[in-house]
């Protein structure tokens, strides 16, 4: 039966996170939360994981959160539904593209997808951030990690001064911070 829910749950997933990994985090949190498979934090590592590893980030968590649920086999079927929806869609798209390519309606729709995808994502960033700073899906400022918050502000100006700082860089500096200083 784990293994009909975590099919269901990540095929739910990658039907309905248009714009990529970080569009699945509000999908995998309420997955999380109902299933009991992994905790806010949980979730938190896992995408630090998922995006300090090569390869999409979604299907990194997917991957994570299936073999947390239920082992190597969960894990499998994780991240096959959750690539599944992407590969029938883009088959079909494939398909009609060519027919309806200057279509006004597909067009439009296309400007609303844009619209919310970039909503999805900040929602997910505003997430992540909560629960890197405050410790927690619900923000306190009694609990706010000043650690954590001088090496966000650190990242933001050395990644806004250096422009060519290179993402493998910012990812190793973030790994030996949260050792040196036991985030």
């Amino acid at each position: 039966m784990t293994y009909l829910i975590l099919f269901l749950e990540f095929f739910k997933t990658g039907l309905f996170s248009i714009g990529g990994g970080l569009a699945t985090v509000p999908f995998l949190r309420e997955i999380g939360e109902k299933h009991g498979w992994f905790s806010t934090e949980n979730l938190a590592d896992m995408i630090a994981v998922g995006e300090s590893t090569p390869g999409p980030i979604g299907v990194n968590v997917a991957t994570y959160a299936g073999y947390n649920a239920a082992g190597l086999l969960g894990a499998i079927i994780a991240t096959l539904s959750l690539v599944l929806p992407s590969v029938i869609i883009i088959c079909i798209v494939a398909k009609c593209l060519v027919k309806f390519k200057n279509s006004f309606v597909v067009e439009s729709a296309m400007y609303g997808l844009r619209s919310s995808t970039v909503g999805l994502i900040g929602s997910a960033i505003f997430g992540i951030l909560i629960m890197s700073l405050f410790g927690g899906a619900t923000p306190s400022f009694n609990t706010i990690s000043i650690p954590a918050s001088i090496l966000f502000i650190l990242v933001i100006v050395i990644t806004a001064v250096f422009k060519k700082v290179h993402p493998i860089a910012v990812i190793a500096l973030g790994a030996v911070a949260g050792i040196v200083l036991k985030l």
